[in-house]
């Protein structure tokens, strides 16, 4: 049987800090999450914000965030405009 390179869904893979990062513990709806400020040295693709749905440009700060519940994997990282991200509590955000 050949050996699978595939991680399974299911199978933890923790994230590197880089050099120019921080990582905090926060609450929101009900959830705690980490959450990663980036200052954007090491991003080389662009994401989509889920608070406002606009592009991240590569090389751009901005805040990447996951449950803490242990369960999610890389999937589950959303990857935020700092802006957007301090302003989710007055936007509509996961609603």
């Amino acid at each position: 049987m050949p050996r699978s390179n595939r991680r399974r869904r299911d199978e933890h893979r923790p994230l590197r800090m880089g050099a120019m990062s921080s990582q905090t513990v926060q609450s929101w709806m009900g959830r705690r999450w980490v959450v990663r400020s980036l200052n954007g040295t090491t991003s080389t693709r662009g994401y989509t914000c889920p608070g406002c749905t606009h592009d991240i440009a590569p090389g751009t700060p901005h805040v990447v965030v996951w449950p803490d519940d242990g369960m999610g994997g890389v999937d589950d990282r959303r990857h935020w405009h700092n802006a957007c991200w301090r302003a989710r509590d007055q936007g509509r955000y996961g609603r």
